[in-house]
């Protein structure tokens, strides 16, 4: 009796660590799926396209519906497009928390993984995306400029087209690198804002009493003149003004440009870095002198994930396996027997089926 209880222990044991191991291996499979596309993957492929369509027509949708010609005729159309898109985004955004587990970024206690996860950008982005759905149909939200400002939120789905972009990841990561540098700048343009603006004040202020009437009320003025945008809704009409307002001009193109040249000069620093990130894995592959089809496949999963064009992959492979064909041409060696010296005459291999740069 005690073996038949035993066995049946242990076959249930066995039972629930199958369906475990079941459970594990399709949320890994739904995170692959929601994760950007792998060029082995078309299946990936497909959820990427079908979630970004998905959200193109969305946006469509919203701004067709602010006409309001469009929107009386047309009421129970939008009506239903809403409905299937927030069905379709409240799953994605289900299975991304679900899945989240199996993100390197947050792998770990299921729990922690999670909460990571819906603290992140993305997914809070994925959430205000079907919320103001879920606030209108429940009535938390009332009055129609409430509401009209809650629908116009929904706009905010276009956001989600960053996941996709390989240049808003790197644009992201140069912004959160150099936060200290933009900070600085930013503070440096406070500064300056608030001396043109009490500068500007002493001049004006009599002559113009209603623009210029206290320091917070040039402040716009300063601030249009500083951004280089000068609307010409507020300007100086004394000598003195002129002339302070010509080097505020003169200094607030600097200033405009000092921001700029740190995201550029750290984007293509950047840049840079990946192809040399990408080249040094070809240079890596390709030092036996033999690129397999597993080989292309890892090195173009990196170019998707590293952001670099297929031209300057081509490029890159190109340049190594120029450098690797001079090093096998010049290559010499001895025969083990005679210690006569040989040349080799060998270049590199590509095995498998070579996979077109997408």
């Amino acid at each position: 009796m005690s073996a038949l209880i035993h066995s049946l222990a242990q076959s249930l044991a066995q039972s629930l660590a199958n369906s475990l191991a079941h459970y594990r291996m399709i949320r890994h499979r739904v995170w692959e799926l929601l994760a950007q596309a792998r060029p082995d993957d078309p299946l990936s492929r497909v959820v990427d396209l079908v979630i970004m369509v998905l959200i193109l027509l969305t946006a469509t949708a919203i701004t067709l519906e602010s006409m309001e010609d469009l929107r009386v005729r047309y009421v129970a159309a939008f009506n239903t497009a809403e409905l299937v898109f927030v069905v379709a985004f409240s799953v994605e955004y289900l299975l991304r928390l679900w899945s989240s587990v199996d993100d390197p970024q947050y792998r770990g206690n299921s729990n922690l993984a999670r909460l990571r996860y819906m603290i992140s950008p993305m997914a809070i982005i994925d959430l205000v995306a079907v919320l103001p759905f879920y606030l209108i149909v429940l009535g938390t939200i009332t009055g129609s400029d409430y509401l009209m400002m809650l629908k116009s939120v929904r706009l905010l789905r276009v956001l989600k087209l960053t996941r996709y972009s390989a240049s808003f990841t790197i644009l992201t990561g140069v912004v959160k690198d150099n936060m200290r540098a933009l900070t600085a700048a930013v503070f440096l343009l406070m500064i300056v804002m608030l001396i043109a603006a009490s500068g500007i004040y002493i001049f004006e202020r009599e002559a113009q009493p209603v623009a210029f009437g206290s320091i917070p009320a040039a402040m716009w003025w300063a601030f249009a003149t500083l951004t280089t945008v000068g609307y010409g809704d507020v300007t100086p009409i004394t000598a003195g003004g002129k002339m302070f307002g010509a080097s505020i001009t003169v200094v607030g193109v600097g200033m405009v440009a000092l921001p700029t040249a740190i995201l550029a000069s750290a984007f293509s620093e950047q840049l840079r870095l990946r192809s040399q990130q990408y080249s040094n894995k070809v240079d890596i592959a390709m030092e036996d002198g033999i690129l397999t089809t597993e080989e292309q496949t890892e090195l173009e999963i990196l170019r998707n994930a590293l952001g670099i064009s297929s031209e300057s992959a081509e490029r890159i492979l190109a340049t190594e396996y120029s450098k690797m064909t001079n090093e096998y041409a010049n290559t010499e060696d001895a025969c083990p027997h005679c210690a006569r010296k040989f040349e080799i005459d060998t270049e590199p291999q590509l095995v498998g089926e070579v996979l077109p740069l997408r």
